[in-house]
């Protein structure tokens, strides 16, 4: 018996003891250390991407591996509970140098923005650069875009207090279009780029809105838009002038991060200190019985990334139910870092 972050259809999460089945066959059983929390996950307590419940959230995290009713998986991973037991195809070993927080970081988010930039945008030296929301998807952005070159990097969002934490990632210029509200968004991005707009764009809030307007903010013939935002609207609406701009839209799960041999790349990069700063990105922590606090501190200004820290044993209801059978459907975009036994493992979403 672990506690672990259980969700029942139509109701809040709860903390609850639940029953993990051993490992069989392909599987490995992983005692969680972290896990850090997403904005995908707000979403999956609205059943995101298949309402599959009850359900056992969390999506990124790292531990260490370790040899009544059905319970699914949340993105294969259900990282929000002392152990969870996961396919082997979803493993990967990760350095021991890395801090095992940043592990858990780099699982989502981060490595989603900036593989963005790495594999799929392919952002060269020189280019500019604009991104939409300056969560940890648009800072991972905006670290790519550092890393690889760019000579101006604009970092666009309504929370202030963004400026600070996205200039300390290598951000050049800030909007605010709160403070602006007489212009767009791609207007804004013009004014700053003598016209032309930028070479990149990346979207990061997962705001239907605001895919036109990013996509605005792009050069005409050659601009591109890479969409990493997760949402349940089910259905985007694009100008058709806009396409017939010639620009590219395009959307990237994971950013196009292969986990089995890009992963440890971005470790790397990060042991190197060719990514930096990765202590901006935990603002919170919290313990596994604490989750609900987890959530309202999301919605905080001044929250980027919450982190869970498995160290003491939650006061718990007890329900009995049993590990579910890894479900293949849409939700399948699901990958889980780890190490052999007793080695730190991470976890995360693909």
């Amino acid at each position: 018996m672990c506690s672990g972050c259980y969700l029942k259809e139509n109701e809040s999460p709860k903390v609850e003891e639940i029953q993990v089945e051993g490992p069989k066959s392909g599987e490995v059983r992983v005692r969680m250390l972290f896990a850090s929390i997403c904005h995908t996950d707000v979403l999956g307590c609205r059943g995101f991407p298949t309402p599959l419940f009850p359900r056992v959230l969390g999506h990124e995290g790292v531990g260490m591996s370790i040899q009544g009713q059905q319970l699914y998986h949340f993105l294969s991973c259900s990282t929000w509970s002392q152990y969870t037991v996961v396919d082997v195809n979803y493993l990967v070993k990760i350095h021991p140098n890395i801090p095992l927080p940043h592990a858990s970081f780099l699982s989502c988010g981060f490595t989603t923005g900036f593989g963005a930039v790495w594999k799929e945008a392919k952002v060269h030296k020189g280019s500019t650069v604009a991104v939409v929301g300056l969560g940890a998807v648009g800072l991972g952005v905006i670290e790519g875009a550092r890393v690889h070159g760019a000579s101006r990097i604009i970092g666009i969002d309504i929370n202030q207090s963004k400026q600070a934490v996205g200039e300390a990632f290598g951000m050049t210029d800030f909007i605010n279009p709160k403070l602006e509200s007489d212009k767009s968004i791609s207007e804004m991005v013009k004014l700053l780029t003598g016209g032309c707009g930028v070479d990149y764009s990346f979207e990061c809030t997962g705001v239907a809105q605001l895919v036109n307007e990013a996509l605005e903010t792009t050069k005409v013939g050659i601009g591109k838009l890479m969409m990493l935002g997760a949402a349940t609207d089910k259905s985007v609406e694009i100008d058709f002038v806009t396409l017939l701009s010639c620009r590219t839209l395009k959307y990237a799960v994971f950013g196009g991060v292969k986990v089995q041999s890009d992963l440890p790349l971005v470790i790397h990069k990060c042991i190197n200190k060719e990514i930096q700063n990765l202590d901006r990105l935990s603002t919170h922590q919290v313990a596994l019985e604490d989750i609900s606090t987890a959530f309202q501190l999301l919605k905080e200004p001044q929250c980027v990334k919450a982190l869970q820290v498995f160290s003491r044993a939650p006061k718990v209801s007890r329900l009995n139910v049993h590990k579910q059978q890894d479900i293949r459907d849409s939700a399948r975009q699901a990958h889980i870092r780890a190490k052999p036994e007793g080695i730190p493992t991470t976890l995360s979403d693909d």
